[in-house]
C-alpha cells in the first residue's frame, strides 16, 4: 500500500490554518505560462519513449546568456573537476569524526585551508561555512566575542543587500547595534560619514571588495581607520577577484582581521541557488573565537604525516551553550570541488580568469556606451559594474529577455532610487561574439523604447 502520511481532513485543516482553499493555491507565484504544458507520460510507457518524451520537453527550453552575477558567478569549471569530486570517496564520504578512518577527507580540507589563506594572505582558515551570508554573520559574532564589550558593528549600505538582510535577522536577538553608513556618488562607502561614529563600543567595520555594486572600495583607508578606533575590520570578498588585486591579509598597516565570502566561483556551478559554501579566515590572534573546524597535520608515533580535527568548538562537541556556533555546518563536497578546482587552474589559472572577466566587462561597456549607457557609479570596478541607462531597468531586462539575454539584475530591486541602473557581470565565459550580441541586441531595445 502506498504510504500517505495526511488524511485528506489534516490536509484541509492545514490548508484551513494557513487561510488557503487549496493546494494549488501555494504554487499561485508561478506564472500561469508555465503550468500549462503537458508532462504527462502515459501508463506503462517504455523507458527508450519516456527518454524520448523527456528530450523533446527539454528541447523547448531556449537557451538564455547569463550577466547577472550579483553574488553567483558563471565561471568555466573543467570537466576533471566534478568529474574527480564524484568519485565515491568524496560524494559519500561523511563528517570526519573518526581521524583514523578519514585521513583522505581531511587532508583534502587542510589543503583546502591553506589554499584559502594564500588566497586570502591571512593566517587561519576553518574548513568552510554555510554560505557567505551567514559566515558573515558568524564574523559580526565573532568580533562581538573578541571585542568583550563592545557590540556596535558598522555595514554599508552598499554591502550585498542579501548579506545585510542575514547579518540583522542572525544577531536582532544578541543586543549588537548595526550602523548603517551610506555611499558617495563614486558607489563607495563614505569615509567622511564615519567620522560622525562614536568610536566607543565600536566592535568592527564590514568592508566589501568589490562592493555589491562592483566599485572598489578604499580598504587601505577603511581597514586602517577602524584600527585607529579599536575595532576589527571584517572583508567581505569575491575569491577570484583576489587573484588581481590586494589580499586582505595586506589591508592597511595591519591587514584585515576576519575575511569571508562565498566560495561558489572555485569550482561550483550555478544550480537553481545552490549549494554554496562560505569560507572565513582570520589572524592567528582571533582563531579560538572561529566557529567551525580547523583541520592540522601533524605525525603518527612512527613519524608519518597525518590529519586531525584540531580545533572543533562545534554544537556536536561540547555543550551547546559553549559553542562559537549552532549553525556552521560545513559544505565538504563543495569545499572538495574548490580544493580541486583551485589545484587544477593553479594561481596563474586563476589570475587568468579574473583578468579575462575584466576584459570582457570592459568591452561591454565601451560597446554600450554608443546607445546612451554609462557607469552609474564613476569608480573603478573589475569584471562588475553598475550601469545607468536611458530607460527603466526592469524594462530592459524584459526586452534582452525575448532575445535570449539575461543583462543583469536591476537595482531598483533593492535601491528604490536606482530605477533605470542595472548590476551587469560577463565573465571569462563570454566570447566576443556573445559580447557583440548583447551588445547589438541593447541597442535594439533601448532604440524601441526612445532611447539613442
Amino acid at each position: 500500500m502506498s504510504f500517505t502520511p495526511h488524511t485528506e481532513q489534516d490536509i484541509q485543516e492545514m490548508l484551513a490554518t494557513i487561510g488557503v482553499s487549496d493546494i494549488s493555491d501555494l504554487f499561485d507565484e508561478i506564472p500561469a505560462s508555465l503550468k500549462g504544458f503537458d508532462l504527462t507520460i502515459p501508463n506503462q510507457q517504455s523507458e527508450q519513449a519516456s527518454s524520448i518524451r523527456a528530450q523533446a520537453l527539454a528541447e523547448m527550453d531556449k537557451p538564455i546568456a547569463n550577466y547577472i552575477g550579483a553574488g553567483a558567478y558563471e565561471h568555466y569549471i573543467p570537466a576533471a573537476v566534478w568529474d574527480i569530486v564524484g568519485r565515491g570517496e568524496f560524494m559519500t564520504a561523511y563528517t570526519p569524526y573518526q581521524a583514523e578512518a578519514s585521513q583522505g577527507t581531511l587532508q583534502v580540507i587542510f589543503e583546502y585551508q591553506t589554499m584559502m589563506t594564500q588566497l586570502t594572505g591571512m593566517d587561519v582558515s576553518n574548513a568552510s561555512m554555510y554560505d557567505g551570508a551567514t559566515a558573515l554573520a558568524e564574523a559580526v559574532l565573532m568580533s562581538v566575542r573578541a571585542a568583550k564589550k563592545a557590540r556596535n558593528i558598522i555595514v554599508p549600505k552598499n554591502l550585498h543587500p542579501h548579506y545585510r538582510e542575514v547579518v540583522r535577522n542572525l544577531t536582532h536577538a544578541q543586543k549588537i547595534q548595526l550602523i548603517e553608513v551610506d555611499f558617495t556618488s563614486e558607489g563607495t562607502v563614505d569615509l567622511s560619514a564615519l567620522k560622525d561614529i562614536a568610536a566607543d563600543g565600536l566592535a568592527a567595520l564590514i568592508i566589501s571588495q568589490p562592493n555589491f555594486f562592483g566599485s572598489l572600495e578604499d580598504v587601505d583607508a577603511l581597514t586602517d581607520w577602524a584600527h585607529e578606533q579599536g575595532a576589527l575590520t571584517i572583508g567581505v570578498v569575491n575569491p577570484t577577484s583576489l587573484a588581481v588585486i590586494k589580499q586582505p591579509g595586506q589591508w592597511g598597516q595591519a591587514g584585515a582581521d576576519i575575511v569571508v565570502g562565498d566560495g561558489q566561483p572555485l569550482g561550483v556551478p550555478l544550480s537553481g541557488g545552490g549549494p554554496y559554501f562560505g569560507f572565513m579566515c582570520c589572524t592567528q590572534k582571533l582563531v579560538r573565537q572561529m566557529p567551525g573546524r580547523i583541520i592540522g597535520q601533524t605525525v603518527d608515533l612512527d613519524g608519518r604525516t597525518g590529519y586531525a580535527l584540531t580545533l572543533q568548538a562545534r554544537e556536536q562537541h561540547i555543550r551547546r551553550s559553549k559553542a562559537t556556533s549552532n549553525i556552521c555546518t560545513n559544505q565538504g563536497l563543495a569545499v572538495t570541488a574548490a580544493t580541486i578546482y583551485m589545484s587544477i587552474l593553479g594561481a596563474e589559472g586563476l589570475e587568468q580568469v579574473a583578468t579575462q572577466s575584466m576584459l570582457n566587462t570592459r568591452k561591454l561597456v565601451n560597446g554600450l556606451t554608443e546607445t546612451g549607457v554609462a557607469q552609474a557609479f564613476g569608480s573603478h570596478f573589475l569584471y562588475e559594474v553598475a550601469l545607468k541607462l536611458p530607460m527603466s531597468a526592469e524594462a530592459f531586462v524584459t526586452g534582452m529577455l525575448e532575445h535570449g539575454i539575461d543583462p543583469g539584475l536591476p537595482l531598483s530591486r533593492y535601491f528604490a532610487d536606482q530605477t533605470d541602473v542595472i548590476l551587469v557581470c560577463a565573465t571569462e565565459t563570454k566570447t566576443q561574439d556573445h559580447l557583440d550580441a548583447f551588445i547589438a541586441a541593447a541597442t535594439q531595445v533601448i532604440a524601441a523604447n526612445g532611447g539613442k
